[in-house]
């Protein structure tokens, strides 16, 4: 198997193999078997995964997260009505949601 890595990422490896006493192939391979154990930010956990309780928590720092940032010299009804349009989130990426039943 061959592979194109810029300059900078050979550099990082091959100071990592000096650094772990290795060879260079000895490092990639240590390397990806080590970043295939990693769970990444970049892929969320599937909502049906998420601990009980979990969806219902998110939802309170958010709204408070908001009240936070509320407009204050608003009226009730209208701090209101912003937060709730907020949490509910634009009516384009609504169907996009995941934790949303599909309309």
């Amino acid at each position: 198997m061959s592979a194109r890595l810029p300059q900078g990422l050979i550099d990082q490896i091959e100071q990592w193999s000096v650094a772990s006493a290795v060879s260079r192939s000895e490092a990639i391979r240590r390397l990806v078997e080590l970043g295939l154990t990693v769970r990444t930010k970049g892929i969320p956990p599937k909502i049906e995964d998420a601990k009980p309780g979990t969806k219902q928590r998110a939802s309170e720092i958010a709204g408070d997260a908001i009240d936070s940032m509320a407009d204050l010299m608003a009226s009730v009804e209208d701090q209101v009505s912003r937060k709730r349009r907020l949490i509910k989130g634009p009516e384009e990426f609504q169907k996009a949601r995941r934790d949303r039943d599909r309309k």
